[in-house]
């Protein structure tokens, strides 16, 4: 692949200040909602500015950010704690700040952890609310289960005898931030100095409690525009990657946000003039609300730039398909493509969508290759996937 992502050297210099452990504060230029009324979906499109941070990416990267806490549950959380949100504390790298500050920025307070439930348990004084603890805290799989939908806030209502002697005590049973990596879903080409996010809000209820996924609910409620205040860095990907060979055709499975990185892929390879043949499938549940840059894929079509465009929009019918179906309905041109060296890509949820895309490879080796079910299971698992390295797979 043509190196159109390439920076000057001050450039590259830059980019390493800024990591995992030194993020980039970026700021937000747009923010789109990609979904529309009648999807049951949330779904939106950010830019992040990047600037003059010298952050480059390839399409097939992610961009790394760490999400912050709603301040109205970090405020419900103090009143809880009847602790002094301006005390000084040490954030997590050994730096003072205020106790509120670090909660908002540097712990994941929407889901609790195990650690809470046993330094609690032994605080609270003989009685119903300590019966109570011990029934969760001696049973592992109640415990996960208990702690799976609550965070700090309900568990500190529940059991109100619990108490803290200090912050420090407080915030030494926490969890730290984790970064949220997501798919770019832009080509640095065609957008510089930017990156683009396709994000599903997560947004639910549990105990009487409206709440919502740490980066997700960050991005969609508490960036506003032109504030840096959002901390990313760029995780290179070691394998997702375009063909060096722009003459190589390429097959794209991104149902849902897993849409994201093939729109760069389709960015970059216009661009670049490619020559290999491009061919997307996309699912979600139903084509007006939820067909994510449907825009951009059509007019890439009509372009002569996305040569194949196969949609599964479950919900639009009776009988529920998926684009592991459309696969199977187009098993022998797929199967042909294969055969003339095509790279297959996937994109999205490990836990079904990526296993039943797997699974229907192996069923069209089967079918179309004339292959036994060992045989085939081979060709998809060892040939493609680590021999030849063409089927490849950004999935979580």
């Amino acid at each position: 692949m043509g190196d159109l992502t390439s920076a000057p050297s001050t450039a590259a210099a830059a980019s390493a200040l800024y990591s995992r452990k030194n993020p980039y504060l970026a700021e937000l230029t747009r923010h789109d909602l990609l979904t529309s009324p009648g999807s049951e979906k949330e779904t939106r499109h950010f830019v992040v500015n990047l600037a003059d941070s010298g952050l480059t990416y390839t399409p097939g990267d992610s961009l790394g950010t760490f999400g912050r806490n709603p301040p109205t549950l970090v405020d419900d959380l103090l009143q809880l704690l009847e602790f002094d949100p301006g005390t000084v504390v040490k954030d997590p790298k050994g730096q003072p700040t205020t106790l509120r500050k670090t909660l908002v920025e540097d712990y994941t307070l929407n889901r609790a952890n195990r650690k809470i439930m046993a330094t609690i348990t032994e605080d609270i004084p003989q009685g119903e609310q300590r019966n109570r603890l011990m029934e969760i805290v001696n049973n592992s799989e109640v415990l996960s289960e208990y702690i799976y939908s609550r965070d700090y806030v309900d568990i500190l209502r529940e059991f109100d005898e619990a108490s803290f002697d200090s912050p420090e005590s407080f915030l030494c049973q926490l969890s730290p931030v984790v970064p949220r990596l997501y798919s770019i879903a832009s080509s640095l080409a065609a957008h510089p100095r930017e990156a683009h996010l396709c994000i599903s809000v997560v947004r639910y209820e549990t105990h009487g409690r409206a709440k919502k996924g740490l980066a997700s609910g960050f991005f969609a409620d508490h960036t506003n525009l032109f504030v840096k205040n959002i901390p990313v860095y760029i995780q290179e990907s070691r394998t997702f990657r375009l063909p060096k060979d722009n003459s190589t055709d390429i097959i794209m499975c991104g149902p849902g946000t897993g849409i994201a990185p093939f729109r760069a892929f389709l960015e970059q390879r216009a661009l670049e003039g490619a020559t290999g043949r491009n061919w997307l499938f996309f699912g979600e549940q139903h084509r007006a609300p939820d067909f994510l840059y449907g825009d951009d894929f059509l007019a890439f079509q009509q372009q002569g730039k996305l040569h194949r465009l196969d949609l599964a929009f479950s919900r639009d019918r009776a009988h529920k398909i998926y684009v592991q179906h459309r696969l199977l309905e187009n098993a022998k041109e797929l199967w042909s493509w294969l055969q003339s060296g095509a790279y297959f890509y996937v994109c999205g949820d490990a836990h079904r969508m990526a296993k039943d895309v797997h699974q229907t490879l192996i069923a069209i080796a089967q079918k179309e290759g004339g292959l036994s079910p060992a045989a085939a299971a081979d060709y998809v698992n060892v040939t493609l996937m680590k021999n030849e390295r063409r089927y490849l797979r950004d999935v979580n």
